[in-house]
C-alpha cells in the first residue's frame, strides 16, 4: 500500500527522489536521471537555452471576482461604479512614467512592482462559473484542449530543469478551478499537506546533506573518467557546498514551518518554497478578490478582499525579492469572468462575460494598461486592442472576442516560447507586443 505521504513525495520529487538529489547537489534533475548519457554525448548538462524562461505563479478563480472594478483603466468614466469605502478611494499612481488612477490598494504597491504590472482588459465570453476550465483552455483555441498553465509548464520545464513538467495546484476551492495536464486532472495539494509532509522529524529536508554526499560519491568515477574538462567545470559550477545545503535546508524548513493554514498568504509561501526546490515551473493559487458578490451590501466584501488580495500580491513580491527571485518569477492571473461595473451596482455585482481583468507582474512585462472598457448593453465591456501598442483602439487588430487567446499568446511569448510553437498551441489571437518589456 502506498501511503498518502509516499504518494505526495513521489509526485513532488519523482522516481528515486531525484528532485531531492537535485536540491541537495545543485545539479539539474534531468542530468541526474541519466548522467552517463549526458557525458557520453559530450554535451554539457544544461537547463535549456531560453534566457526568458520564468517560473509562473498562476492565480485563478472560478468565482468571477470583481478585480475589474478597482483597477487602472476604469476610472476615466464617471458612470463606472466603484466601492465608496475610503480604503478604496481613487488614487493617482504611475506605471512606467504614465499617470493613471486606481483604488488605493493598487497605488500602494511599490513602484518597482507597478512598473512591471500589466492590467489586461479582456473578454472571456462566458457568464457561467463552471466554464472556468474552458476559460483556462482559452475558450476552445488551445491545441488538444490544453489549459494555459499546462501549455506554459510544458515549454518551461526543460528550460528551468524542474523535477516535473506538470503544474501544481495549491489553492483550488472548487472542481472548476482544478488544473489538468494532457487531459488528466491534477491533484490539489493544500499548503498544510505540504508542510506536514516536508517538515516532520523524519521528513526529506532533514537528510539533504548526507544525500548530497551520497549522490556526488556515486557520480565520482563517471565524473572523473567520462566527462570532458568543460563538462567537469560546468558540474563544479553547479555543485552545492555542504554549507549551502545546510542554509537551504534551514531556510526551507523555516518557510514551511510558518504555514498555519491554507489561505492565500500560505499558498504564496508554499509556492515560493516549491520554486526554490525547482519542483515545477507553474504553480496555481487562489487569491480572493471579492468572489461571487451578488448581494454584497455596500460592496463590503469586495472592499475587504481587494485590500487583502493586493496585500497578498505585495507579500508575494517581497518574498520573491528576499529569495532573490524577482527576475525569475512572474505572477499571471485569469478568472472565469468579471463583474458588472455600470450604474446600479452598489449592493452587489452581476456576472460580466464582456469584461474581465487579468494581471501580470514580472520582468518580461512592460507595466501599463492593456486595452480598456466602453459602454455595452447597459454595462461595460472590453474594447479592441492595438497589438503593437497594447492601447485600446476602436480600430485595434485584436477584437474583444480575440483578446483572451491573445492574452495566452502574449504570456507564452513573454517567457520566450518560439513563435511557431505559440501559433501551434493557440489557434486564435495574436501576440500583443505592447505588453512585453
Amino acid at each position: 500500500m502506498i501511503t498518502r505521504r509516499q504518494g505526495l513525495m513521489s509526485m513532488l520529487f519523482g522516481s528515486g527522489m531525484v528532485g531531492l538529489r537535485a536540491l541537495a547537489t545543485g545539479l539539474p534533475a534531468s542530468f541526474l536521471l541519466n548522467p552517463r548519457r549526458a557525458f557520453a554525448a559530450n554535451q554539457t548538462p544544461m537547463c535549456g537555452s531560453n534566457a526568458k524562461a520564468q517560473y509562473i505563479i498562476f492565480n485563478t478563480s472560478g468565482n468571477g471576482d470583481p478585480i475589474n472594478a478597482s483597477v487602472p483603466g476604469t476610472y476615466g468614466d464617471p458612470n463606472i461604479i466603484h466601492s465608496q469605502d475610503p480604503k478604496m478611494a481613487p488614487t493617482a499612481l504611475t506605471i512606467q512614467g504614465q499617470s493613471t488612477t486606481a483604488a488605493a490598494p493598487w497605488a500602494a504597491l511599490p513602484q518597482a512592482v507597478l512598473d512591471r504590472t500589466c492590467f489586461w482588459h479582456l473578454m472571456t465570453n462566458t457568464p457561467v462559473h463552471p466554464k472556468e476550465p474552458d476559460v483556462l483552455k482559452l475558450m476552445g483555441t488551445t491545441a488538444a484542449g490544453e489549459m494555459l498553465p499546462s501549455l506554459l509548464a510544458k515549454q518551461l520545464a526543460p528550460c528551468l530543469g524542474t523535477i516535473q513538467s506538470q503544474p501544481i495546484s495549491l489553492g483550488a476551492t472548487s472542481p472548476s478551478e482544478g488544473i489538468s495536464y494532457n487531459g488528466a486532472p491534477l491533484p490539489i495539494i493544500p499548503p498544510l499537506a505540504l508542510k506536514a509532509t516536508l517538515t516532520s522529524a523524519a521528513g526529506p529536508l532533514t537528510n539533504l546533506q548526507p544525500l548530497r554526499d551520497q549522490t556526488l560519491n556515486q557520480l565520482y568515477d563517471l565524473y572523473k573518467n567520462g566527462a570532458s574538462p568543460a563538462q567537469q567545470a560546468y558540474v563544479d559550477s553547479l555543485v552545492t557546498s555542504q554549507t549551502q545545503v545546510r542554509n537551504i535546508n534551514q531556510s526551507l524548513l523555516d518557510m514551511l514551518s510558518s504555514i498555519a493554514d491554507s489561505t492565500a498568504n500560505s499558498q504564496v509561501l508554499a509556492a515560493v518554497t516549491l520554486i526554490q526546490m525547482k519542483v515545477t515551473p507553474v504553480i496555481a493559487i487562489h487569491i480572493p478578490f471579492g468572489g461571487d458578490n451578488h448581494t454584497d451590501v455596500g460592496l463590503a466584501a469586495e472592499t475587504a478582499q481587494t485590500v487583502s488580495g493586493v496585500a497578498t500580491i505585495a507579500t508575494l513580491m517581497q518574498q520573491l525579492a528576499t529569495a532573490g527571485l524577482s527576475d525569475q518569477v512572474s505572477l499571471v492571473s485569469l478568472n472565469v469572468f468579471g463583474r458588472t461595473i455600470g450604474p446600479g451596482n452598489t449592493n452587489g455585482r452581476q456576472h460580466n462575460q464582456n469584461h474581465q481583468v487579468s494581471i501580470t507582474i514580472g520582468k518580461p512585462f512592460k507595466g501599463g494598461i492593456i486595452g480598456g472598457v466602453a459602454p455595452l448593453k447597459g454595462d461595460y465591456g472590453a474594447v479592441a486592442i492595438d497589438s503593437k501598442t497594447g492601447l485600446a483602439s476602436a480600430n485595434g487588430d485584436v477584437t474583444p472576442i480575440a483578446s483572451l487567446a491573445s492574452y495566452g499568446q502574449t504570456v507564452l511569448a513573454s517567457v520566450g516560447v518560439n513563435p511557431a510553437i505559440i501559433s501551434s498551441d493557440i489557434s486564435a489571437g495574436t501576440v500583443i507586443a505592447g505588453a512585453l518589456a
